[in-house]
């Protein structure tokens, strides 16, 4: 019989302890999401859980992490079973997560929320102590955030980076890391996982990364464990797999990269123009400085830069979630302030960042949600009336074309994964025969491999048949696959631009850091 291991030891010990997960099984009613699912996570090891969304991946780290209770099945440290019921139960055990949906506290600063993740509960903090701990540790840490700054008026990507910042400052020893790159410039990320590789190689750290982007699994990682459907479909040393060989394991069939195909348009008309434009932060500073843009048809204008440099903003306003201090947006050739009667009577669509806070009604319907565009017309309403079977008709068409794994169409779509989500506001976005212009922003954050493969095409679909896109990504690899043109935010400004063909990519990266 197993005894419960101490967690004195793992708190005391320089190395990290054997990870083991034996035979976890999770079911939540009916539905089996983890079907005795093993995995190995050795010392001093860089590890990838790989799997297409719904796979269970999410599942299996929350049950490690104490979120959950897992139906059977255990988790041993060095060999020794323990019991984990709740996230503090894992820190003890020196186990930290960096989760897909941000947990920070938004009414608190940068320094207030790396002090209470450390505090334990502690009711009285001794504020210089803290103070030059959080001083020396920001000048070692890969990236810099203000102390003193609100997370509440953090970009996306700032939000992100704290995350990480909390398991470093809280000197975990294994870090279980859930998509924490999605929304880092691919600088960022190799600077983040470079460092963490470093520990991972000094034996100091154990990690278990969750991630769709192939570039890290081969750049980083030692060894691989695949999900599919809720079970295992295999596990590898990276020294032997190719990327067909673990799209196969996700998928269960071998699939190479599609290649991008781009129409030529003749005589390609003006429908996005931008003119001057100026807009503020949350805080009142301003976040885009007179900037000056223009999106033909049939083309991609892709916008790059490190998160919290305007984007945001610059999107929100296109997007009618956020007014303009000067300047003027024409679509078509007409004054464009972004109401729902002009985005419909211009046919624009737009697919924000973090689209269950900006594009969802979260405790309603996935068909409702699908169908928040076209609900007030034909054939889904007449007058006041509306059509509840014509809607989940169409949500149901949805759910098939864009592959949204959801329980039932009315599932509320805040228990949806991330992923799903997404896939939602993109089938919604996207379903329109009629797309002039699109306006999105990260579209493929928290998509699996296979995903973002459908989501590129849908997107280079949309360009190929004269719609006007505008691709603000921190993904740069997506912008040099997908865009035209290319523009460099920095600073509320545009500091580079340039055709993709002529782009030059160490220009690209001094820009996007201001030079």
């Amino acid at each position: 019989m197993t005894t419960e291991i101490e967690t004195s030891t793992i708190e005391t010990r320089n190395a990290p302890p054997l990870l083991e997960i034996q035979e976890m099984t999770k079911r939540f009613g009916t539905f089996t999401a983890l079907d005795h699912v093993a995995l190995t996570l050795r010392p001093g090891t860089f590890h990838a859980l790989l799997g297409e969304n719904g796979a269970g991946k999410s599942t299996l780290v929350k049950c490690v992490m104490g979120f959950y209770t897992p139906t059977s099945g255990q988790v041993k440290l060095d060999g020794q079973a323990c019991t984990i019921a709740s996230p503090r139960d894992a820190q003890k055990y020196g186990i930290g997560m960096v989760y897909q949906h941000f947990t920070s506290v938004p009414a608190m600063t940068v320094a207030e929320n790396l002090v209470i993740a450390r505090s334990g509960g502690n009711l009285v903090i001794n504020w210089k102590e803290e103070s030059e701990k959080l001083s020396a540790f920001m000048q070692t840490s890969p990236f810099q955030l203000p102390l003193d700054a609100l997370v509440g008026q953090l970009a996306a990507g700032e939000k992100q980076k704290l995350e990480i910042l909390k398991l470093l400052y809280l000197k975990s020893k294994i870090l279980i890391l859930d998509e924490p790159t999605s929304v880092l410039t691919p600088n960022e990320a190799d600077e983040i996982l470079g460092l963490l590789r470093e520990q991972v190689t000094a034996g100091l750290l154990s990690v278990l990364l969750i991630s769709h982007k192939m570039r890290e699994v081969t750049g980083f990682t030692d060894e691989i464990t695949v999900l599919r459907r809720g079970k295992l479909a295999g596990t590898g040393s990276m020294k032997v797999l190719t990327v067909p060989d673990i799209t196969e394991m996700m998928m269960g069939e071998r699939r190479e990269p599609k290649p991008v195909e781009k129409v030529t348009h003749d005589a390609p008309i003006p429908v996005l123009e931008v003119r001057d434009l100026h807009a503020d932060k949350d805080n009142g500073l301003e976040a885009v400085s007179g900037i000056n843009l223009n999106v033909r048809s049939g083309e991609i204008v892709g916008i790059a830069g490190i998160s919290g440099n305007g984007q945001r903003e610059f999107v929100e306003v296109l997007a009618g979630q956020r007014q303009p201090t000067a300047g003027e947006v024409l679509v078509n050739g007409e004054r464009y302030q972004a109401t729902r009667a002009q985005m419909y009577e211009h046919r624009v669509f737009v697919l924000p960042e973090e689209p269950l806070k900006n594009a969802c009604v979260p405790h309603m319907s996935v068909a409702e949600n699908l169908a928040l565009r076209t609900f007030d017309r034909p054939p889904q309403s007449k007058g006041i009336l509306l059509y509840f079977k014509a809607i989940r008709d169409a949500a149901q068409s949805l759910i098939q074309s864009f592959k949204i794994k959801t329980p039932t169409p009315e599932t509320p779509i805040r228990d949806l994964s991330g992923g799903n989500v997404q896939r939602a506001v993109l089938a919604r976005e996207l379903s329109s025969d009629h797309i002039k212009l699109l306006i999105t922003a990260n579209p493929c954050f928290g998509l699996d491999f296979a995903a973002v493969e459908d989501i590129h095409g849908q997107i280079l679909q949309a360009r190929n048949r004269g719609v006007a896109v505008l691709l603000v990504s921190e993904d740069l690899d997506e912008l040099l696959k997908l865009s035209d043109r290319i523009l460099v935010i920095s600073g509320g400004k545009f500091l580079y631009e340039s055709s993709i063909d002529n782009a030059d990519f160490n220009e690209i990266g001094r820009s996007m850091t201001g030079h």
